[in-house]
């Protein structure tokens, strides 16, 4: 198939007809999201978002059973674990993105099959495992750590500021996301 010659990430992209938009967060860092739902909140307009990259997580990989698989969220002193996964993801052609939010990494991802994702599931017990999916396994610092893939859907909020929008973070996060669910599930309701 021809290339349209847009990225991926290029905003002017209308191919699948969802509007893109590109978030900052306090840091100035940019995640490129689709633009889900807009809901309006005290004269404001609030974004509900998805990333237009796939989202991923570190993960350091327990070394005995006793243990637990350890999600890293302070990514601050991880840079060297970082720079391996970088690495890794290089053969497969991907490339990891440290954006507003979340890691991300683009490129071309295989999908899971939802049949084979749903049988998988089902044989699991109910535990953390069925919230993610290995996307690649390495090795930094002499421990075992992993990229992994958020399996529900990842929603970032934002205040939408003209063409562009301010991730929503903090206090102002925890007085407007009660509201925005509840503005969604009367959405939904009414649909």
């Amino acid at each position: 198939m021809p290339s349209s010659g847009s990225s991926p990430t290029d905003p002017a992209d209308t191919s699948n007809d969802v509007p893109t938009v590109v978030v900052r967060d306090g840091q100035g860092r940019q995640l490129l999201c689709f633009l889900e739902q807009l809901i309006p909140l005290d004269g404001r307009d609030y974004a509900l978002l998805t990333p237009v990259d796939t989202p991923v997580c570190l993960v350091r990989i327990a070394q005995d059973e006793a243990e637990e698989d350890e999600v890293i969220e302070e990514l601050d002193g991880a840079e060297q674990i970082l720079s391996v996964a970088e690495v890794v993801l290089q053969e497969h052609d991907l490339t990891l993105v440290r954006s507003a939010v979340t890691l991300t990494v683009s490129g071309e991802l295989e999908e899971p099959d939802p049949e084979e994702l749903d049988e998988e599931l089902e044989g699991e017990d109910d535990d953390d495992s069925d919230l993610y999916e290995m996307l690649i396994q390495f090795r930094a610092e002499g421990q075992e750590y992993g990229l992994y893939i958020p399996l529900d859907p990842f929603f970032v909020v934002a205040r939408m500021e003209g063409s562009e929008a301010r991730l929503v973070e903090g206090e102002e996060f925890e007085r407007v996301q009660p509201r925005i669910e509840a503005e969604l599930e009367e959405r939904e309701a009414a649909g």
